[in-house]
């Protein structure tokens, strides 16, 4: 458990990557741009401040 949660941030910060391609490749919605802005600020945040109090 503690492994993923060290790892949460990086896999927000996957899934705002993955929401790009689908707006570069599929759909052009400002949604997805909104979506993918958010899950990169709260992946980096959060992988910043999860490793700072587990370490």
């Amino acid at each position: 458990m503690k492994t993923l949660l060290q790892n949460l941030g990086a896999i927000l910060v996957l899934c705002g990557v993955c929401c790009l391609a689908v707006y570069f490749f599929a759909v052009p919605a400002n949604t997805l741009l909104v979506a993918a802005v958010v899950l990169e600020l709260v992946g980096i945040l959060g992988y910043i401040l999860i490793n700072k109090f587990i370490h």
